[in-house]
């Protein structure tokens, strides 16, 4: 007896008391949410169909069929189709971060743990309307005990070191924001950005390579989505749930008064630079004006935090990511500059 038939009337294909037994697609559907189930089982069967009407996969399947176990034949065509849909960014994201999971999920039960990993890329966490950090992972389960998982596919995204951080110009994300921002969003001690190496600008894969730390953000690991290798960003992980469980409950450490320190550094070499621009040409008035104000600024922003810290001893991930992003200097130093333009303006009429 069929299991499917098509209501001719209504243009439906109509299925009663279908039972699958396929390791994949189970593991794939125990994986989502159960009232994502019928949505994603829709899909599924969409990409399947027209997968399956694609001239280049029947031929493959064709030429193989005799060469070829079913299995492989099916391991193949799966890695195909995932090929096809990789390469269109709308889905390669959504597609990884899935595989993400489920790879963090097998590694943790080969290690023994009971780690709870939760897809949160579309829930927005403690900042307001901000969905930033793909995956969550509570070690041993504990709430107190999170680390978090940005995956990011932008050939765009450059490293963003504090003392290179543009806090006048154009908001732009950076790998090391992105860590900072997950973790005050999702308000977990660790993160975890993840690029992929097909989609990772060549700057930052040449200062990353495989895998690095930064100790004030996290880890940036560089993965083979496509080939399923998540070697990197297993042991990055294993890492950051060490340090996860090592944590003590405080609002601030060490690493991140040095952030502040190396900011003020760089401000006040700045400072210095604006005495060249003097001897350079004096006319440069307006210039000169622009960078001390800019200075004054930033030093008294660093100031702000750093007494803060000084006086009660704590500094919140919150706090590190206004301080990251700069707060409100960029209006602070457009009104400076519109009177600095307003002035130059008199003196030269």
């Amino acid at each position: 007896m069929s299991h499917v038939t098509l209501n001719q009337a209504l243009k439906r294909i109509e299925i009663s008391d279908l039972q699958i037994e396929n390791e994949l697609a189970f593991a794939f559907f125990e994986s989502l949410p159960s009232d994502e189930r019928d949505n994603q089982f829709v899909r599924a069967l969409q990409i399947g169909v027209l997968a399956l009407k694609q001239d280049r996969l029947s031929s493959f399947l064709a030429k193989t069929t005799n060469e070829l176990g079913t299995e492989l034949e099916s391991l193949k065509m799966m890695f195909d189709m995932k090929a096809e849909l990789f390469a269109r960014s709308a889905v390669k994201g959504s597609l990884a971060e899935a595989d993400i999971a489920d790879y963090l999920t097998e590694l943790n039960k080969e290690h023994g743990n009971s780690d709870r990993v939760e897809l949160t890329g579309n829930t927005a966490g403690a900042l307001h309307r901000n969905k930033t950090g793909d995956i969550l992972c509570y070690v041993d389960g504990a709430d107190e005990k999170r680390v978090v998982i940005e995956c990011k596919f932008d050939k765009s995204m450059r490293f963003g070191a504090i003392e290179d951080q543009d806090w006048y110009g154009k908001k732009l994300d950076t790998a090391l924001g992105q860590l900072v921002e997950a973790q005050a969003n999702r308000e977990c001690t660790q993160a975890i950005i993840v690029f992929d190496r097909s989609s990772i600008n060549a700057a930052l894969l040449k200062r990353v390579k495989n895998i690095n730390y930064e100790p004030q953000y996290g880890f940036l690991v560089v993965v083979d989505s496509l080939r399923g290798d998540y070697s990197n960003l297993g042991l990055a992980y294993l890492l950051a749930r060490d340090l996860a469980c090592a944590n003590r409950s405080v609002d601030m450490d060490s690493d991140l008064l040095r952030i502040l320190l190396d900011r003020i550094i760089s401000e006040a070499k700045d400072l210095a630079e604006i005495r060249k621009l003097v001897e350079a040409n004096i006319d440069n008035c307006s210039e000169i004006l622009a960078h001390l104000q800019k200075g004054v600024l930033s030093l008294e922003f660093c100031r702000t935090y750093l007494t803060k810290f000084l006086s009660d001893g704590t500094l919140s991930k919150a706090d590190l990511l206004d301080f990251y992003s700069g707060g409100d200097r960029r209006e602070k130093y457009r009104a400076i500059q519109h009177t600095i333009d307003e002035v130059t303006k008199e003196k030269g009429e």
